[in-house]
């Protein structure tokens, strides 16, 4: 884990709610709870199921996550242990979901103002395109070690809580 410089920008609290949607408008959700983590990941399946060099995550705790309308299909790789959740309509990867977890990972490109978001880290750098850079203050070249998770948690929420 690699700290980075003050004058980044930092993550942010969102406007809670906080709503977003698909591309087509045919899904529409609600945040009513601040998210835990922030992160962009450079990994070769992230960067296949998103078009780009790399996704960008909210990690959103489940229960502060509502669908307020239309239908989820489950998509990209399927499996019972990962599941990326797009809008039926369109096919927009809108979040993932690890069964078992108490949060899911949510694109907050799908959020209706999304310009707060700043990953707080970026994971699976070892597979980066060489181009590709955030202002993420920690990078791991896969992901971050369990006992990684607690601290960047705490700095998380004390970041944001500085912005609330």
């Amino acid at each position: 884990m690699t700290g980075g410089a003050s004058d980044r920008p930092v993550p942010r609290a969102l406007a809670l709610p906080a709503d977003g949607g698909c591309r087509c408008g045919a899904l529409r959700f609600r945040v009513t709870e601040q998210p835990i983590a922030s992160a962009a990941c450079h990994c070769r399946g992230c960067q296949k199921m998103s078009g780009s060099a790399f996704s960008t995550t909210l990690m959103v705790p489940v229960t502060g996550f509502t669908l307020l309308q239309g239908a989820v299909v489950q998509g990209g790789m399927k499996s019972p242990d990962l599941m990326h959740i797009h809008c039926a309509e369109c096919l927009a990867w809108v979040f993932t979901r690890i069964p078992g977890m108490e949060f899911l990972n949510l694109r907050p490109t799908m959020l209706d103002d999304p310009s707060g978001f700043v990953p707080l880290m970026e994971t699976c750098t070892s597979e980066k395109l060489p181009w590709a850079e955030t202002p993420a203050r920690h990078k791991f070249e896969h992901f971050p070690p369990p006992e990684a998770f607690g601290p960047l948690l705490e700095e998380y929420a004390t970041l944001i809580a500085s912005e609330e």
